[in-house]
C-alpha cells in the first residue's frame, strides 16, 4: 500500500489581506462550481471587488507566488493549491443546511429502526443523498456501549439464549448450552442475577461471578464468560460505505477512480484513514494532509460520533479537493450529532 506517514495538524496560515482573501475565495468557489481554471476577468466581475481585472490579475500572481494558487498553463486561469484550499476551509463560516435537508435528517432519525448495523448502513445512504459524495460511516459496534438489559430465554432443558441489549441500540444473542438439565425457575433466577450483575457494564469489564456449584451459578458463569471474556479489538469496527458509484462522477481520470475505489474496498484502511484524521484534530483533510498517497486528489471530511461522551465511531465524506466544503461539513456535523443522539436514546 502506498502511504506516507500521516501529517500533523497543519500550521495556522498567516492571514491574507482582505482583497487577496476575497480573490482566493472567489477562485475556490468558481473552481468548485466549474472544475475549470479561473481567470482574473471572471473574478473581477463576480467577486465583491471595486478593482479592475488587471489589479485582480496582479493579486492572483502574488497568491500564486505565495503558494495559494497555481497556473497549469501559461495562457490559462489559475487553480487553488492544497494551501489555498486549506486557507479557504479554515476561514469558512459555519454552513447551514437548507430546510429540505434539515427535514430529511429529522425524518430519517425519527423513523430509523433496527440493529445498530442497519442504522449505520442506512446512515451512510442518507449522507450520500444529502451531499452526492461517497460516505463513510464507522461504528465501534457495541464495544463502547453499556449494557441496558440481560435476559436468558429457555429453548429446552439444556439450551438457553442469552439476549443482551446495549445502549447503542444493538441486540446481541449468545447460545448457552449446558451439560445438565435446568428448570424454568433456574433460568429465571440466573437471568435476574445476570441483569443485576452486568447492568451498566461494557464488553471486557471484569466482574465477580459466583463460585457455587449449583445450576443457577453455572448458568451465570457461562453467560458472563460468553459476553465479557473477549476484549474489544480494532477489527470489531464496523464500516459502511455509501455512494461508491459516485466516485466515477466526482473524479476526473480512470486511474484516479481506480485508486479511490481500491482504498474503499479495504475496510481496515478506511477505519485507519478516519481515525488518523480525527487523531490529528482535523475535521477536514485535504490532499496529502491525510497521508494516503492513493487519495492525494481527495478531500475527506469527518465528524465524530460519541456515546455518553466517549468516542463510538465517526461519519465521513470523501470527494475531490474541489468538493463543496461548506455544505458537506454542515451535513457531516448534523448527521454525526443526530447519530450520537440516537444511540444515547435521545428523543
Amino acid at each position: 500500500m502506498a502511504r506516507r506517514a500521516a501529517t500533523k495538524t497543519p500550521a495556522t496560515l498567516s492571514d491574507l489581506d482582505a482583497r487577496k482573501a476575497t480573490i482566493l475565495e472567489a477562485v475556490v468557489n468558481e473552481h468548485i462550481d466549474t472544475a475549470q481554471p479561473v481567470g482574473s476577468s471572471s473574478v473581477a466581475s463576480n467577486a465583491d471587488l471595486a478593482v479592475s481585472s488587471a489589479t485582480v490579475r496582479s493579486e492572483m500572481v502574488a497568491l500564486e507566488r505565495e503558494g495559494y494558487l497555481i497556473q497549469p498553463h501559461t495562457s490559462s486561469g489559475r487553480l487553488p493549491t492544497e494551501k489555498g484550499y486549506r486557507y479557504f476551509v479554515d476561514h469558512l463560516t459555519s454552513g447551514v443546511l437548507g430546510p429540505a435537508q434539515q427535514l430529511q435528517i429529522k425524518d430519517f432519525f425519527a423513523g430509523v429502526r433496527g440493529e445498530v448495523e442497519d442504522v449505520l448502513e442506512q446512515t451512510s445512504t442518507l449522507l450520500t443523498q444529502l451531499t452526492s459524495y461517497t460516505s463513510v460511516v464507522v461504528g465501534a459496534g457495541h464495544s463502547h456501549s453499556t449494557i441496558l438489559s440481560v435476559q436468558l430465554v429457555s429453548l429446552d432443558a439444556r439450551h438457553q439464549v442469552l439476549v443482551t441489549v446495549f445502549s447503542d441500540g444493538s441486540v446481541v444473542k449468545h447460545s448457552v448450552v449446558t451439560q445438565f438439565d435446568v428448570t424454568h425457575v433456574d433460568v429465571a433466577e440466573a437471568s435476574r442475577q445476570l441483569h443485576a450483575l452486568l447492568l451498566g457494564l461494557t464488553i471486557g469489564s471484569r466482574v465477580q461471578v459466583p463460585s457455587r456449584s449449583d445450576h443457577v451459578a453455572s448458568l451465570v458463569r457461562e453467560s458472563v464468560s460468553l459476553l465479557l471474556a473477549e476484549q474489544p479489538t480494532v477489527e470489531g469496527e464496523q464500516v459502511f460505505i455509501g455512494g461508491s458509484s459516485r466516485v466515477a462522477d466526482a473524479f476526473d481520470g480512470v486511474e484516479t477512480v481506480r485508486k479511490v475505489l481500491s482504498i474503499l474496498e479495504q475496510e481496515l484502511l478506511v477505519v485507519s484513514l478516519v481515525q488518523d484524521i480525527l487523531d490529528q484534530g482535523l475535521s477536514v483533510a485535504i490532499g496529502s494532509e491525510h497521508g494516503f498517497e492513493l487519495l492525494s486528489s481527495c478531500a475527506v471530511i469527518v465528524a465524530p460520533v460519541t456515546i455518553d461522551g466517549e468516542p463510538a465511531g465517526a461519519v465521513g465524506l470523501l470527494g475531490p479537493t474541489r468538493m463543496k466544503y461548506r455544505e458537506a461539513m454542515a451535513a457531516a456535523e448534523a448527521v454525526s450529532q443526530q447519530l450520537s443522539h440516537h444511540f444515547t436514546g435521545g428523543e
